[in-house]
């Protein structure tokens, strides 16, 4: 039998160093969508131009992600967790000063760099330490600062724009990288047992990342994660374009409205820790699943049928994100549990496949051109699609553990 892994940290302060964590790449992707269309007219530029800024913020942060888990499996979790943030300093400041769009596009493609950290640091050092329901409790407290980070964040980049001006909005990004950096330094303990240089060689990680992607146990909850949290990301390049130029708010209006988002969430994951104080995480799955279903129906068909407005928008994605927190804290857990011996990479690529599906998501509906088309069919598509792989996959996973 596997020993239980060593607990360096305390359950609360495990989950809120892994909440800081992995808020900082949600915070900084969502909390200057309401400065977009500013960001249109200040530098004498289009639509595509500023969605680029978020395309190349996703990449970033995507590619990164497969480089910055094994780091931390190499050298340690949190050397390389202060090294990244650096680099997130960096290009904040770079992005206040942006003189052109180009520049911008740059500084958002090292400002993913830097994030990317947090994602991936913020599920090894639960692996390393916890395991089975205790993993998933944590888990839902980083689930619930993962999709609250891109659904708070307009409301206060709204604000934020609207007092003083876009560049204030990367300022924002700036004091919440120092705050972080510090609680990083005083209160993380290192949680890697065994670092090793072994973990970057090239054949070796080809190797892990390989078992990764044939483990149907690994890419079940992975692509379930990648799909619906990808679909938060690409959520974040349409709605302020739809409330803003279709419905008619303002920046600071918009922001607000994103309270809806950010409610359903909380709602969700509030009931969601109730549930898993009695009830295993795994028979929340179901429930999650269909919901995350008929959301997608409803944003589908009210899109098509209905005039662009706060409720039919909103209503829908409130449902999306309320059946997400119903998923997330099984699918963390069951991604991870079974690779504790290169949890980084594990963790790395489930990042990649998050932040990729909103990649992919965002230039789909950028290569439509219309974010209301986008908001009809390819949103409502990345859930289902999730979802149908999930069954799939776990129906391989229960003939491979039978055959076993």
């Amino acid at each position: 039998m596997t020993a239980a892994p060593a607990t360096l940290m305390s359950a609360r302060r495990t989950a809120l160093l892994g909440a800081g964590l992995v808020a900082v790449g949600p915070i900084s992707m969502a909390l200057y969508t309401p400065a977009m269309p500013a960001l249109v007219e200040f530098f004498g530029t289009t639509d595509g131009a500023v969605k680029l800024t978020l395309t190349s913020y996703f990449a970033g942060f995507a590619a990164t992600q497969l480089v910055c888990g094994p780091l931390t499996d190499a050298f340690g979790r949190k050397p390389v967790t202060i090294l990244f943030l650096g680099i997130y300093l960096i290009s904040s400041v770079l992005a206040t000063f942006s003189p052109t769009v180009e520049f911008m596009v740059a500084a958002r493609a090292l400002q993913g760099v830097g994030a990317a950290i947090g994602i991936s640091v913020s599920r090894a050092i639960v692996r390393d330490q916890f395991t089975g329901q205790a993993s998933a409790r944590i888990m839902n407290t980083i689930a619930m600062m993962l999709a609250l980070g891109p659904a708070i964040s307009p409301t206060i980049g709204g604000f934020v724009l609207e007092l003083f001006g876009w560049r204030e909005v990367f300022w924002c990004m700036v004091i919440y990288g120092v705050a972080l950096m510090v609680a990083v330094t005083v209160f993380q303990v290192e949680t890697n047992p065994s670092p090793g240089k072994h973990h970057l060689n090239p054949r070796q990680l080809a190797i892990n990342y390989t078992t990764l992607l044939k483990d149907p146990r690994f890419l079940a909850p992975a692509i379930l994660i990648g799909c619906g949290l990808g679909n938060i990301y690409a959520l974040a390049t349409v709605l302020p374009f739809v409330l803003i130029y279709e419905v008619g708010l303002s920046p600071s209006v918009f922001g607000l409205t994103m309270i809806l988002q950010s409610g359903s969430f909380i709602l969700g994951t509030v009931i969601t820790g109730q549930l898993l104080k009695v009830t295993d995480a795994h028979k929340l799955v179901p429930f999650g699943l269909a919901m995350l279903v008929v959301a997608s129906v409803l944003m589908c068909a009210m899109t098509l049928t209905q005039e662009p407005s706060v409720a039919s928008v909103m209503a829908p994605v409130g449902l999306f994100v309320f059946a997400l927190a119903f998923v997330l804290p099984a699918s963390f857990t069951d991604s991870m549990a079974p690779f504790p011996h290169i949890a980084g990479a594990a963790s790395s690529m489930l990042g990649f496949l998050q932040f990729g599906g909103g990649v992919a998501a965002s230039l789909i509906v950028a290569m439509v051109g219309d974010p209301v088309l986008g908001l009809a069919f390819v949103l409502p598509a990345m859930p289902v699609a999730g979802v149908v792989c999930y069954l799939l996959l776990r129906g391989q996973d229960t003939q491979h553990a039978a055959a076993e």
